[in-house]
């Protein structure tokens, strides 16, 4: 096929992604699966290649948008069919080719009815620089996406003086930009990295920063985030995050920098924070003449039910691609929530992480049919209304103005709550 003009430029991590099927009965521990010395019969074995520029990259490419890809492969087998998938879904121009050094992989253990286990070599990714991507494919986009950079090692080395280049010269090829970040291992060298110095230096240079609220909790404050996981003793951390930390955490990254936060918050949907209308309008023109639409608006969308879970890998892969998506159509914030929700949903369906999309067209006509969850901790909370025409809750400032932010003095929601 012919490929000409990408409109977007998904960027970073790349792998192949390996699923054995699993076909216990749900209910068993991880360790009653995998004991030493025994034999675990299993289904068959599925693959895909994986990471943010597949993952983010194809579903853009399933919801419409023009993508071309930016990635480093080794000269190998895995290397070949990663380079070949995407070259069939439209360009590899931009995947270089490393010789001698091995193209990345993940085995991905996900039992029914236990979190999924990655077993993951990262090749080529630890060496990725901004050296590794022509900018001159980046010209002509509207938007460069970048993903984990937490699991590429070159890029959170010297607080990010590479990940900052990226996006410099992305910037200058006259892009908008976003990124995405994975959790990190806290014994790796990316959990002990000094994240905030390497968003000091990345973030205003970011448009649209995308992570899940423990990526951001865990890139901010590790020691905090280590106790508090201790903590929630074995449930899900997600659990014990406080709204009032949700926007704490937000509003630190405005600050440093970027346009609009938007973090996943799992079941509970989105959480979304954006900064002033000269900050917007300094993304170009994914805001352009949008800018008050956007413009310190504080969103929480909650995420759909779900009826059977097959796996949750890449859903919030897609989720940003959906998102980024809506944005590039020139939706405002609680269409592109909306739809991020949406794709999440569908992801849900399938066991790799695009085999369950739909056509935008199609996701568009299943969205009035689809029934939020509630978020039982805005329920009641201060300064949080529920806007029925949208169905999500807005942050309604001190003064009931939309968007204006209210000083808590760092409280959390329930001493808000215990003073409301």
């Amino acid at each position: 096929m012919t490929y000409s003009g990408p409109e977007v430029i998904a960027a970073g991590h790349i792998c192949l992604d390996l699923f054995p099927r699993f076909t216990n009965e749900p209910g068993r521990k991880l360790g009653d699966l995998l004991r030493p010395g025994t034999l675990v019969k299993m289904g068959d074995m599925t693959f895909s290649t994986g990471g943010s520029v597949f993952n983010t990259g194809m579903a853009l490419r399933i919801f419409g948008c023009r993508v071309g890809f930016a990635a480093k492969v080794g000269d190998d087998a895995i290397g070949r069919i990663i380079t070949d998938v995407l070259r069939r879904n439209g360009n590899a121009d931009g995947v270089k080719v490393s010789a001698g050094e091995p193209s990345s992989y993940t085995v991905v253990l996900a039992p029914q009815g236990v979190d999924r286990v990655f077993l993951h070599c990262p090749g080529t990714n630890d060496t990725f620089v901004s050296g590794d991507i022509d900018f001159n494919l980046v010209r002509g986009a509207r938007l460069f996406h970048f993903g984990y950079p937490t699991l590429m090692d070159a890029l959170h080395a010297e607080d990010g003086r590479e990940l900052e280049a990226i996006f410099s010269g992305a910037k200058r090829a006259g892009a908008a930009t976003s990124m995405d970040i994975s959790l990190p291992d806290p014994c790796s060298p990316a959990g002990r990295a000094d994240w905030r110095a390497i968003y000091g230096r990345v973030l205003p240079k970011v448009d649209v920063f995308t992570p899940s609220i423990e990526e951001a909790f865990f890139t901010l404050d590790p020691a905090a985030y280590l106790e508090r996981k201790a903590s929630a003793a074995g449930e899900e951390l997600i659990e014990h995050i406080t709204p009032g930390e949700f926007r704490r955490i937000a509003g630190e990254f405005v600050k440093m920098g970027c346009a609009v936060v938007a973090l996943k918050a799992g079941h509970n949907g989105w959480y979304l924070r954006a900064g002033d209308s000269k900050r917007l309008a300094a993304a170009g023109s994914i805001f352009s003449g949008r800018e008050k639409e956007w413009a310190g608006r504080e969103l929480w969308c909650p995420a759909f039910a779900v009826d059977r879970i097959v796996s949750a890998t890449g859903a919030g892969d897609v989720s940003i691609a959906a998102f980024l998506a809506a944005l590039l159509r020139g939706a405002g914030p609680e269409r592109c929530l909306k739809m991020a929700n949406c794709a999440g949903y569908m992801n849900l369906r399938a066991m790799d992480a695009t085999g369950g999309l739909v056509s935008w067209d199609e996701m568009e006509r299943v969205l009035p049919s689809l029934l939020e969850r509630g978020v039982s901790a805005l329920d009641g909370a201060g300064g949080w209304e529920w806007e029925k025409e949208e169905r999500l809750w807005e942050r309604i400032g001190a003064a009931g103005a939309r968007g204006r932010d209210e000083n808590t003095g760092g409280k959390t929601l329930w001493q808000e709550r215990s003073q409301a």
